[in-house]
């Protein structure tokens, strides 16, 4: 519980190499993603290089700071079409598990993230060469924090979970 209630969207970063082995680790853990029937949709684009960092920086709006790394993680739709009707509502649970399993061991290394949509999907294919099948849906900057942000208050599991029907709030 410490890791899940201590990762935070970090936006502010040192300028610090995140080393290659922690960066590999980061994207082993998303690869180790519950994913439904197994079907693995995703694609990860790992980006280190400055120059490429700032051009990014360029065509992803929601994109702050000066990250170490970042991470395209990417559906896959040739793969995701193997899931039936469903195929691509589970693809993004998947790349939403992914993400999350990814934010949560960069945390346990002292590495900050940020999950980010705002970005042109479009922009990005062109720049970075993603074929047509392949679809980014979210980025992950990476870095070491200058700071970690206090965190937001929660809603309360009274508030939130319904016992056996909805309306029978939950009396911890």
């Amino acid at each position: 519980m410490e890791i899940i209630k201590g990762r935070r969207a970090v936006r502010d970063f040192r300028d610090k190499e995140i080393p290659k082995e922690k960066l590999m680790a980061i994207l082993e853990a998303g690869i180790w993603a519950p994913s439904g029937s197994n079907i693995q949709p995703w694609e990860f684009i790992l980006v280190t290089e400055k120059a490429m960092i700032e051009k990014i920086k360029l065509i992803s709006p929601g994109l702050f700071g000066n990250p170490t790394a970042i991470v395209v993680l990417c559906i896959n739709r040739e793969r995701a079409k193997r899931g039936g009707r469903l195929g691509g509502i589970t693809a993004l649970m998947d790349i939403s598990m992914a993400a999350q399993n990814m934010m949560l061991i960069a945390y346990s290394m002292g590495i900050g993230s940020c999950p980010i949509v705002s970005f042109s999907k479009s922009a990005w294919k062109e720049l970075i060469g993603i074929p047509e099948h392949v679809e980014p849906v979210l980025i992950l900057s990476l870095g070491y924090p200058k700071f970690w942000p206090k965190p937001p208050k929660r809603r309360p599991l009274e508030e939130v979970v319904h016992v056996e029907r909805y309306g029978r709030h939950f009396k911890g």
